[in-house]
């Protein structure tokens, strides 16, 4: 790409839509690595983690909220100032509706609170997950989705077979202002390493757990450092922390055989994302119902 940054758009955008819209899966295909937390349980993207699309016209900055929801906690106050705070400041805003499921209450919900945004930032309408039905359906969702509210653009994508992706890109980057990258050198998210770290070791431990406990589970990395002596190892010492001791025994497991294969499958993922081999030391601890309380929410850096 010459030096000159003429024609070169770089900015912000960031997908909403209801927990489990497919909005992580949708920012690690258009990143084309795994940036976003996935997990098949609602509401288990906690950061404001940022995939970053390295094109040679443009750069595009994807910031993942979490899913916008009628709030019953303190930490969904939270999660929902985080996500009106971030559709002000991105430059186009994409709402997700997965194709396999009736628009709802919960999509009107949001897009009733995005047409406040809409004059300052553009709303794109994307019908998500369209490998999972026929092409009548996709088309009635997004007949049903122009119903919802004004749209600058309506696309439907599948990230599981690659559909549309590279369209929906172009039609965010159409959006984003001419300027230079805002992150040189190629690097695939801002996000500190401990803080992906910690969202690994979430995921493995939120896979395979089908009851309550999406919501009650926080994880900190205490410790992330070189072994001493060797420069092909790190050290990893992680908490888990749940709001009750019958959640602990969840996560345990039987004889910690539980807690053992979440392990084995974070240290995996963090091996890949850190390139190195890795240690990693998990504990579980209680803290009592600590999406209600102001200190132990900034304990766990909510």
């Amino acid at each position: 790409m010459s030096s000159s940054t003429d024609g070169h758009r770089s900015g912000f955008a960031c997908f909403v839509g209801r927990p489990n819209a497919g909005k992580s899966t949708l920012t690690n295909a258009l990143v084309g690595s795994k940036v976003a937390i996935t997990s098949n349980k609602p509401q288990t993207t906690r950061h404001a983690i940022r995939g970053i699309v390295h094109r040679d016209d443009a750069q595009l900055v994807i910031v993942d909220t979490p899913g916008l929801h009628r709030p019953r906690t303190l930490l969904g106050q939270r999660l929902n100032d985080i996500v009106r705070e971030t559709w002000s400041e991105v430059d186009v805003v994409g709402l997700c509706v997965p194709a396999d499921q009736k628009v709802g209450p919960g999509d009107r919900f949001i897009a009733a609170e995005l047409a406040k945004v809409a004059k300052r930032t553009p709303v794109i309408g994307i019908v998500t997950k369209t490998d999972l039905v026929g092409p009548e359906q996709v088309a009635e969702q997004l007949v049903a989705l122009q119903d919802v509210m004004e749209f600058a653009e309506l696309v439907p994508v599948s990230a599981v077979d690659g559909f549309q992706v590279s369209t929906l890109a172009d039609l965010l980057v159409t959006r984003l202002p001419e300027g230079p990258q805002l992150y040189p050198g190629g690097e695939l998210t801002d996000e500190p390493e401990a803080t992906l770290v910690a969202e690994l070791v979430r995921e493995a431990a939120l896979e395979g757990v089908r009851d309550e406990l999406p919501h009650s589970i926080a994880v900190t990395i205490e410790e992330m450092n070189p072994r001493e002596g060797r420069d092909d190892m790190i050290d990893v010492y992680a908490v888990l922390y749940v709001e009750r001791p019958s959640q602990k025994g969840i996560v345990l497991g039987h004889r910690g055989e539980r807690l053992k294969q979440v392990g084995s499958a974070a240290r995996k993922q963090i091996e890949g994302l850190l390139g190195s081999r890795v240690y990693l030391d998990l504990h579980v601890k209680v803290a009592k119902d600590w999406q209600r309380d102001p200190k132990q929410l900034r304990r766990l850096g909510f």
